[in-house]
């Protein structure tokens, strides 16, 4: 009988980076790999949020509740998808060195 088939099979992007590490249904290198792509929207969230502040304030500029909240669901939003496609490749690197640390080269 095979055990595994009865494990129910979860997709390591559902978890929260919190409980990525205890998680027994998630290889060591699922668990790395979603670690990395995690940071890295951490990384990437950090950066479009200064990027999308204004430089000067003016009667144009919007600074109400409503705008904030929309800006950083778009900066979210935005930065999990860049990182999902991997085009930083900031993930990538670390997990390759992550990688080197678990197998001990």
């Amino acid at each position: 009988m095979n055990v595994s088939a009865l494990q129910p099979h979860v997709n390591a992007a559902d978890i929260p980076l919190r409980d990525l590490a205890a998680n027994p249904n998630l290889t060591e290198q699922e668990k790395i790999g979603e670690a990395g792509r995690q940071f890295e929207a951490v990384m990437l969230r950090q950066i479009l949020s200064e990027a999308q502040k204004p430089t000067f304030k003016s009667k144009y500029t919007d600074d109400s509740t409503t705008t904030s909240i929309y800006r950083d669901m778009t900066v979210t939003q935005l930065a999990d998808s860049m990182s999902r496609a991997g085009g930083l490749g900031l993930a990538q690197t670390l997990n390759t060195q992550l990688t080197k640390q678990l197998t001990g080269q």
